[in-house]
């Protein structure tokens, strides 16, 4: 099966939001084992699974910044939410059978593994699923940046942005019954139009280092599978 796979090392970016209840907050462990169940579901295909959560559902760090909080610290605040959302994964795959490591760019032994490239390449070498927590250990990064970078570091094929949406479009869907979806967009026309993918700094990375960004609505049962098999699904930004 795995000589048919289109991509055989993975990074899949998931927002915070993915683990939250129906307001987006918090943590909902139904919402983690239905994201636990579309990853195995291609872990069990022989693909190398590499993960970064975002920490959206915990703590929104511009709100902290309105009321006049230093950044380095509301950023700091969601490297360590990144953590609690990460070992909320790792629990939900764990009880699906999916062995898992998280790795945290802060190091915070009794809970996680300090990131450590060669040991994150080792793991997914193994079969097992690493999530990548805390960001990039740096404040002023996204966990978009985050996911680029470990994504260039791991030798990932491919960055999978996971979404509610089906793909990228020229304006919001859900406010524009004639908005118009991308089959395929070159990073350039990404940054050029400001379209929502992964922020700016992400996207260059990605260019630079010639990834390709796949953007698919994760909570469609069959689009992550479909993907991984070649067929085409959401948007595909390349160069």
């Amino acid at each position: 099966m795995a000589s048919e796979l289109k991509y055989k090392r993975i990074l899949l970016k998931l927002s915070g939001e993915a683990l939250g209840g129906e307001d987006g907050f918090g943590i909902d462990i139904s919402e983690a084992d239905a994201i636990a169940k579309r990853i195995k579901d291609v872990y069990e295909l022989g693909v190398e699974i590499a993960i970064v959560i975002g920490a959206g559902n915990l703590w929104r760090g511009k709100q902290g910044l309105k009321r006049g909080m230093d950044r380095a610290t509301a950023d700091y605040m969601g490297m360590l939410a990144t953590v609690m959302n990460a070992l909320a994964l790792m629990d939900a795959l764990e009880r699906q059978g999916v062995y898992t490591r998280v790795q945290s760019a802060i190091e915070m032994r009794a809970v996680a593994e300090p990131y450590i490239r060669r040991r994150a390449i080792r793991h997914l070498e193994k079969g097992r699923v690493v999530i990548f927590s805390a960001g990039t250990g740096n404040p002023y990064f996204s966990t978009d940046t985050a996911a680029a970078l470990r994504a260039t570091e791991i030798g990932a094929e491919v960055v999978i942005k996971a979404t509610k949406v089906d793909g990228v479009y020229d304006s919001d869907p859900k406010k524009n019954p004639d908005a118009v979806k991308f089959a395929e967009l070159a990073y350039i026309d990404v940054l050029n139009r400001r379209l929502e993918v992964m922020d700016s700094t992400a996207i260059s990375h990605c260019m630079e280092n010639n990834i390709p960004i796949l953007v698919l609505n994760l909570w469609d049962a069959n689009a992550l599978h479909d993907a991984l098999m070649g067929e085409k699904v959401g948007t595909l930004v390349t160069g």
